[in-house]
């Protein structure tokens, strides 16, 4: 047998390892596909609002069984962001059904597995994606005396507590549909970085000191009370029997940042 002198040999183990240095590198290039959905709070609420790099939204609702959005909150979410962002290439929803997850009450950390186990919809090319999450469980932070309703959690992330919206309004099922209208278009306000959520209102004056993230007027949609509640102020919602409203100073914050 013909043998390989020490002199290939070597050279040969150095092609051997810089070819596998170099599919590393390869590897470690390839960026996340789903990373621009995967930044804090309010850090898209430009990009969301105006029509500068994205010129259409797609909005993914995924829910299990029996725990979707009522066709009335679907409708007044979309009037909202109608009346707000500045999407020529205009606004998508698309639906997906998901099995019913265990485990609840969810932490938000539990919450994002949900996600990265059943979110189809990403931001691509000029299409910037939402995903707004209805859950069949609770959440971990309710007590003896409040409950939370909804969360946005990321730069392109609700989570709606649908089982407690529903154990709320079960003596009265018609006030379901207010209590998802308020709690999806007040998520939807944080995502859009209301009250100040990143410092860069141009009206920080109207952000509550008290419940900070939130604005002090009483009667706004961004009220603090509006998805951590006591059973009380859920009994003062349904009084109204309206959803509430953005109020001046909240608008003309999304309206600098490119809303409309």
């Amino acid at each position: 047998m013909r043998k390989i002198s020490p002199k290939i040999l070597f050279l040969l183990t150095i092609v051997f390892v810089l070819s596998a240095c170099k599919s590393d590198d390869t590897e470690e290039m390839v960026e996340d596909p789903t990373a621009e959905n995967k930044k804090a709070l309010g850090t898209s609420a430009e990009d969301i609002l105006s029509n500068d790099i994205y010129s259409s939204i797609t909005v993914e609702i995924a829910f299990p069984p029996a725990f979707g959005p009522t066709e009335t909150a679907k409708i007044n979410l979309r009037n909202f962001l109608e009346e707000r962002v500045n999407k020529p290439g205009g606004i998508t929803f698309i639906e997906t059904p998901i099995p019913l997850q265990s485990g609840s009450p969810f932490t938000i950390s539990e919450i994002r597995d949900i996600e990265e186990d059943v979110r189809t919809q990403y931001t691509e090319g000029t299409n910037l994606a939402i995903f707004i999450y209805f859950s069949g469980g609770k959440s971990s932070n309710d007590t003896q005396t409040t409950v939370t309703l909804g969360t946005a959690y990321r730069n392109t992330s609700i989570v709606v507590f649908e089982s407690t919206l529903k154990a709320l309004t079960q003596s009265n099922p018609e006030n379901l549909p207010v209590l998802e209208s308020t709690t999806l278009n007040h998520e939807f306000g944080h995502i859009l970085g209301l009250t100040n959520i990143q410092e860069d209102d141009i009206h920080t004056e109207h952000e509550d000191p008290d419940h900070l993230k939130h604005c002090f007027v009483e009667e706004c949609l961004m009220y603090f009370d509006a998805t951590n509640v006591t059973r009380s102020m859920v009994s003062r919602m349904f009084s109204k029997g309206t959803v509430p409203v953005l109020d001046p100073l909240c608008i003309e914050d999304l309206q600098a940042k490119g809303g409309l």
